[in-house]
């Protein structure tokens, strides 16, 4: 495989970018992280976040927009995103009206066309980020992710899928990276404790199969590997260190 880069979700350190925006983004280039994707500027203007970016030496490697700020100002998005040299928008989450049933899921699935259509016609791509509810509506032997991602055409709407709400919804993150290898550029990398209630921990020290993923991956994940926790039990910069350095490793097996 290709050399990806390791990106850091930046939701994972949120607790500090909070307190300094920009040292934040500093500390996560010093230990050694090669991209971030984007959650919240700061308050930076396009130029600004663009500058940050580039003196961090970061790839761009997402930023999660909701759908309906795609939709209600498309040219904001798309010009923040281009100054920034951001190429992947990201809808990160969806309101539980929109999905209760196999029918929601198609509406939701034209909804995203269409917006990715318009977004590819700039130059970006549009993907969407899983949780776990998009396993409770299954119609055919098909989860409500699968019905979004039969309803949209690829070249409009990709996947970033996110291992851990997988794992979480019942199933298996391997099976699903091989299913859409193929259209998923961005991985989030999460790992899952043994202890119940399950909950986040540290990439490498949980129960997800990451050599399994890994070896899933080859071929398609085009972009990024996408490091995230969405809790910490420890200093989130911490955390987001353990993460790294152990998820290189399991790139070096």
């Amino acid at each position: 495989m290709a050399h990806l880069p390791i990106a850091l979700q930046m939701y994972t350190v949120r607790d500090q970018t909070a307190v300094d925006f920009a040292g934040t983004y500093r500390k996560v280039a010093e230990m050694g992280y090669e991209g971030v994707e984007i959650a919240g500027d700061g308050g930076l203007s396009a130029h600004d976040m663009k500058q940050l970016l580039d003196d961090c030496g970061f790839a761009r490697c997402g930023s999660h927009i909701m759908l309906q700020a795609i939709e209600d100002d498309l040219q904001k998005v798309v010009d923040y995103n281009l100054e920034i040299h951001n190429p992947w928008i990201v809808v990160p989450w969806l309101p539980a009206e929109l999905r209760a049933d196999a029918d929601g899921w198609r509406s939701v699935a034209g909804r995203m066309e269409e917006a990715g259509g318009w977004l590819a016609e700039m130059g970006l791509t549009l993907c969407y980020h899983n949780h776990a509810f998009e396993f409770e509506v299954e119609e055919n032997g098909a989860y409500g992710l699968d019905i979004l991602y039969a309803n949209a055409r690829p070249g409009a709407v990709q996947a970033e899928l996110d291992l851990y709400w997988v794992k979480y919804g019942g199933q298996d993150p391997a099976e699903y990276v091989t299913r859409y290898r193929d259209r998923a550029p961005l991985l989030h990398i999460k790992d899952m404790t043994a202890s119940e209630p399950h909950t986040f921990t540290e990439v490498g020290t949980g129960i997800i199969d990451w050599p399994v993923v890994v070896k899933a991956a080859e071929g398609g994940v085009a972009a990024a590997w996408i490091i995230e926790q969405d809790t910490c039990q420890r200093p989130s910069l911490d955390s987001a260190k353990i993460s790294l350095d152990n998820f290189r490793q399991i790139l070096e097996r």
